[in-house]
């Protein structure tokens, strides 16, 4: 079975990208086990409280990632690129000062996002993939999901009511979920 885990970069409550995650999830094709990552509880990346010990939100957080054959990483946009929460949830799972393996290298990984704009979070995907590289992920260009104009993508419980959005996304999970199952057989 593959194992996909999609991450929201916003820890708001509303976060359209969270809302966008939860849609996905049922998406997933037969075969796929598509589960939820949070960086709710994740403190401000410090070197010294991770030397007293990495804090709970955060292993747990690097082991689903440990345990995934893949991450899509549903990314908000704030001011033209990554939200700050969401870097340093990524910076403290990556961080190597424990000696932990780099969960990231050689691991599939996708960008998805959407935003009230016309881009759909383009600037903030961009600015994702030095990150990633610099990890050694394995970014797959395959596609990219931006969803512009939020607002009128949902309704007012979270749901994402757009047929085309819909289409969209279950096209972006079903083909990041076949490149992760070509990667598991090389």
């Amino acid at each position: 079975m593959t194992k996909l885990i999609g991450i929201s970069g916003s820890l708001r409550k509303a976060s359209f990208n969270k809302a966008l995650l939860h849609a996905a999830l049922p998406l997933a094709p037969v075969g796929v086990r598509f589960s939820l990552g949070t960086i709710e509880g994740i403190p401000l990346y410090n070197a010294d409280v991770e030397r007293e010990g990495v804090p709970e939100a955060v292993q747990v957080l690097k082991d689903q990632i440990a345990d995934a054959d893949g991450v899509i990483l549903f990314t908000p946009e704030y001011n033209n690129s990554i939200p700050g929460v969401f870097k340093n949830a990524i910076d403290w799972v990556s961080s190597s000062m424990t000696g932990a393996p780099n969960v990231f290298s050689g691991r599939a990984f996708a960008l998805a996002g959407t935003s009230p704009g016309p881009f759909g979070t383009l600037l903030s995907q961009n600015a994702w993939l030095p990150v990633l590289r610099t990890l050694s992920a394995d970014l797959w260009s395959g596609k990219r999901l931006m969803l512009p104009k939020a607002g009128t993508l949902f309704d007012k419980e979270g749901n994402l009511i757009d047929e085309d959005a819909k289409a969209r996304l279950k096209a972006f999970v079903e083909a990041f979920a076949a490149y992760v199952e070509t990667v598991k057989k090389r």
